[in-house]
């Protein structure tokens, strides 16, 4: 894709060569590419059109029905924010009192159409000149182009003296290669400029990698780290007037996603309403060990990253049973959205020769292996137990007092 491309889509041809590779997208490309050629369009608007409807459906998972009618790249979309993580964001800020704010690095635009769609004026500013050009675009199809306007340029060069907030989502990827960047000061902007923009603007968020090292967190932002449906997403410094806790986790349902059974088989598409549920405390608090348990807790990512496993123990009675194993256990169930519950009918140390017995007597023939804490691989370990029954279980590989351990479970509704 080039801009002369993207000119050629927004024509009255190229909007009907993107209806065309709609109806053709999701099979054999090959078979797709001949079908828009048979049908008279040139190959270079077949081709960009064909791309488009490929990324378009791969978007529908992160922005929902509105994917339909945005452009986009393969880098941009890997990137890009979750919609319903871009709008409990633009909600918070536009709470905050912001009402004109600055996307610095603002890629395709996913976050700025997110707070236009609050009612926030956004400025983006975005280097590559394709990306720049293709987040106008999304602007002009969501008719958010009065609220969200877009410039092609340097971020660092941007006056922040026009705004009361700031939003920087740092490239983490180099350009042209697409290889992750695991150095901050060789982020595009670079590192020591965008935490310096919480000393500028009052109202200042920095979306971050999940795996940021806490020690890179500036003295008195708020860390939070987001997952979606139990995926771990992203993780955003709030600082200034916006910080409230130390840490937060986050946890949010998309009503757009199916859900999962236990075995990892996706069910049909349901209504679930979107929701969140927050924990937040220091992130340095330890949580009591002691002995493995009746019940064990598999806490969500979002709460292990933001180092709140202690916080979570407190609200469920429970303690680890390896300090350095983030596995909780306790005598009774508790609900709690911050964790998976399962109940514990065996707890033996890991032996191949004796796990595989004890299947072979209670006749389970489908496991779902997890594991913390352990080296061995739960693909090769399931071929090796070469399981034969009708029952299901959940094999939990750990360390119970620094001892390799294996907990023979079953959920708990």
């Amino acid at each position: 894709m080039d801009l002369d491309q993207l000119a050629a889509l927004r024509t009255p041809e190229g909007s009907a060569a993107l209806a065309a590779a709609a109806r053709v997208a999701g099979g054999d490309p090959l078979t797709a590419a001949a079908a828009l050629r048979s049908a008279g369009l040139p190959a270079g608007l077949a081709s960009a059109a064909l791309t488009q409807a490929e990324l378009r459906r791969r978007a529908v998972g992160k922005f929902g029905p509105a994917a339909a009618g945005m452009f986009l790249t393969r880098a941009g979309l890997e990137q890009a924010t979750r919609g319903v993580v871009a709008a409990r964001r633009a909600e918070r800020l536009r709470a905050a009192g912001v009402r004109t704010l600055a996307d610095l690095g603002c890629g395709l635009g996913a976050d700025a159409l997110a707070a236009a769609r609050a009612g926030i004026r956004v400025y983006g500013v975005e280097a590559d000149p394709l990306t720049a050009a293709m987040a106008a675009a999304n602007a002009e199809a969501a008719g958010l182009a009065e609220l969200f306007t877009v410039e092609c340029g340097d971020a660092t060069a941007f006056d922040v003296d026009r705004v009361d907030g700031v939003f920087c989502d740092p490239a983490r990827r180099r350009a042209g290669t697409g290889r992750r960047i695991f150095d901050p000061n060789a982020y595009s902007p670079p590192w020591d400029f965008v935490v310096g923009l919480a000393e500028r603007v009052p109202h200042t968020v920095v979306k971050v990698a999940p795996g940021i090292d806490h020690a890179l967190v500036p003295a008195g932002a708020e860390a939070e780290w987001v997952s979606v449906d139990g995926d771990l997403v992203e993780a955003a410094l709030w600082c200034g007037e916006l910080a409230r806790v130390p840490r937060r986790a986050t946890l949010l349902r998309d009503r757009q996603r199916p859900p999962v059974d236990a075995s990892g088989a996706g069910g049909g598409p349901v209504d679930r309403p979107a929701g969140s549920s927050q924990l937040t405390g220091s992130g340095a608090a330890e949580a009591t060990v002691g002995p493995a348990r009746r019940f064990l807790y598999d806490p969500d990512p979002a709460v292990v990253r933001a180092h709140l496993v202690a916080e979570l123990a407190e609200t469920l009675g429970a303690t680890l049973a390896d300090p350095s194993i983030a596995y909780l256990y306790a005598d009774a169930p508790t609900p709690t959205p911050f964790a998976r519950c399962l109940e514990v009918t065996d707890v033996l140390p890991f032996s191949l020769k004796r796990l595989r017995a004890l299947l072979r007597e209670r006749r389970v023939g489908r496991v779902e292996i997890l594991k913390r804490g352990s080296a061995l691989e739960p693909e090769k370990l399931r071929r090796d137990l070469r399981l034969a029954g009708d029952e299901a279980a959940s094999l939990v590989l750990t360390r119970v007092a620094g001892a390799p351990t294996v907990l023979l479970c079953r959920p708990v509704g």
